[in-house]
């Protein structure tokens, strides 16, 4: 290994060295002036300095015949046109990368070296460089040469005495820097000495005075823009429309989102949601076509172009053919509509789900209601062969009954056959008050069921399988305790416009753990107890009742029926 060799990889290893060493060059060539001897070569010591320095790639990497032909026609072509104005741009180059450095270090000390080493760029090109290319010398004041050549090296003598305290410039994320304020401060540093220049030329101000001008206009300009950046009350700032603006790299990205949300609301479909979706992305500047792949699904849009990206979701894989390769940026925002996309499907799949659940669910519970009507009716029929064995055929009880009990459970079978097939409508009609009073008083005319009633209202209407089907429940729920207590009275009481239903029992209370989930879920009972009124209970609120339990004392368990809107009539 040479001695260039050793000494370059050692600068490498020291950034902060690098770049004392590239200030200190730099210098000598400011100093020795753009038409001197020296100057050219101090000027191509400092951009070989720059290389090692430079905060893009790192140094170690090896050059190859293509970036060493760049290198090459960047350092002819700068050898050519050697002179104050290439100075200046160089300079202004190094004092915009020094000051994007800055924004990435918290260190103190480290900041303030790279900040000094901002001034010394920055006074070098105020002092020194502007004023060589003013066409009237007159206008530049005082000649600064000794000042320029001995005063300056004082900023490295500071830099010196900050390198034991600055080691984290040496870490690999000291190498990195901020180009977009380094552009700004490019942007900046470029208007102050063109403005300096301008004040100069067309006003024939002095050289500090056309500094100060312009110094002064750029300051009331930052102001303006900073105070309309800010959000304030009536005003959204233009920081809202410029972060937007970045966000969305313009209108077509959000063109498409705003489709895609509608889209999503007026589509249920998943597939052909997803299908349709896709397809709007053809409208972007950027795509010529894509491929998709959601579960068992596929489709494609457009058509296949050279360039194409794969962006993988959880659900969705999509392929895009775009007509030129995306940038990271690009990237970044076709992945974001890519997971809005794949959002949505997986909530139209979720939907979908839900719905299929809901069906079962309406199937469950028509099934549980309608297992409890059969019961009902097979318990009647029962209570039928049992009072026909015992009969005899005895006078004609038996065939009076049986000519009320056989037409009304022959109907209540036929109601529950309707609902099977159809299980979201209630079949049944309404019925007069009256008659239903009467039906039901036959039908459990065998039973030690007690029926009060005043003078029913001869124009009240209810809705007959609502009554039948909480009746039953109760009724049956209520006899089982008559069977197991013979001393249990069964009482059932009805208003007159039937707009409240009260049956009641004198046995035991209903035990305290039930009545949480009592009416509101199905709760464990070894007589079926819960089921029954729960599904009776859904029945009631569909219809416009609610069903509750209005007393649970021993000697006086009393469930209520009761019309929600007593003024409406009943459905």
């Amino acid at each position: 290994m040479t001695l260039l060799q050793r000494m370059g990889g050692a600068l490498r290893q020291r950034q902060r060295w690098l770049l004392i060493s590239l200030l200190g060059v730099l210098h000598l060539a400011l100093v020795a002036g753009a038409n001197t001897t020296i100057g050219l070569p101090c000027w191509l010591m400092s951009v070989g300095l720059f290389i090692l320095w430079q905060p893009f790639t790192y140094a170690e990497r090896s050059v190859d015949l293509s970036g060493l032909a760049v290198l090459a026609l960047v350092l002819g072509c700068g050898v050519a046109w050697y002179g104050w104005w290439l100075l200046i741009v160089w300079v202004v180059m190094l004092a915009a990368l020094v000051g994007g450095r800055v924004m990435f270090i918290d260190h103190r000390p480290t900041r303030i070296f790279y900040l000094v080493a901002f001034a010394y760029l920055l006074a070098a090109l105020l002092l020194w460089l502007v004023p060589q290319v003013v066409p009237n010398a007159a206008l530049t004041g005082p000649a600064l040469d000794r000042e320029f050549a001995w005063g300056m090296p004082l900023f490295l003598l500071v830099m010196l005495l900050l390198l034991p305290l600055s080691r984290e410039s040496d870490r690999p994320g000291g190498r990195m820097i901020d180009l977009f304020y380094s552009l700004f401060i490019f942007l900046l540093i470029a208007v102050l000495i063109l403005g300096s220049l301008s004040f100069m030329l067309m006003r024939q101000s002095g050289y500090l005075e056309a500094v100060l001008n312009a110094l002064i206009s750029i300051a009331l300009l930052l102001l303006l823009i900073g105070w309309t950046w800010n959000t304030r009350p009536g005003f959204t700032g233009i920081g809202v429309f410029f972060s937007r603006y970045l966000l969305s790299i313009g209108l077509p990205f959000e063109a498409w989102l705003h489709r895609l949300t509608t889209l999503a609301g007026n589509e249920s479909e998943p597939d052909q949601f997803l299908a349709k979706a896709l397809a709007e992305m053809l409208d972007l500047p950027w795509v010529d076509g894509g491929s998709w792949t959601a579960g068992a699904r596929s489709g494609a849009f457009g058509r296949e172009s050279r360039f194409h990206h794969d962006f993988s979701g959880q659900a969705l894989q999509l392929t895009l053919y775009t007509r030129h390769k995306l940038s990271p940026a690009l990237v970044w925002h076709f992945h974001l509509l890519a997971q809005l996309a794949n959002e949505h499907y997986i909530a139209k799949l979720r939907a979908r789900e839900l719905q299929q659940v809901s069906y079962l669910r309406a199937i469950h519970e028509t099934g549980a209601r309608l297992t409890h009507d059969v019961k009902n009716l097979l318990q009647s029929l029962s209570n039928l062969c049992y009072l026909a064995q015992t009969m005899n055929g005895q006078d004609g009880r038996l065939d009076r009954l049986l000519q009320h009990q056989l037409p009304q459970i022959t109907q209540r079978l036929q109601q529950t056959l309707a609902k099977l097939q159809k299980p979201q409508t209630e079949v049944g009609g309404v019925l007069p008050l009256a008659m239903w009073w009467q039906i039901q008083q036959q039908r459990y005319a065998t039973s030690p069921v007690i029926f009060l009633a005043g003078d029913l209202d001869p124009d009240a209407l209810l809705p007959a399988a609502l009554f039948d089907s909480v009746t039953d429940n109760l009724l049956q729920n209520a006899l089982q305790k008559a069977q197991a207590d013979g001393s249990v009275q069964v009482r059932v009481a009805i208003n007159t416009d039937a707009s409240v239903l009260r049956i009641c029992d004198t046995g035991s209370a209903l035990d305290p753990s039930l009545l949480g989930d009592l009416l509101r879920a199905p709760v464990p009972s070894e007589n079926g107890l819960g089921v029954g009124l729960y599904h009776a209970a859904r029945q009631a609120e569909s219809c416009g009742y609610e069903l509750r339990l209005a007393s649970n004392v021993p000697g006086q368990v009393c469930f209520e029926l009761q019309r929600l809107r007593p003024g409406m009539p009943a459905v």
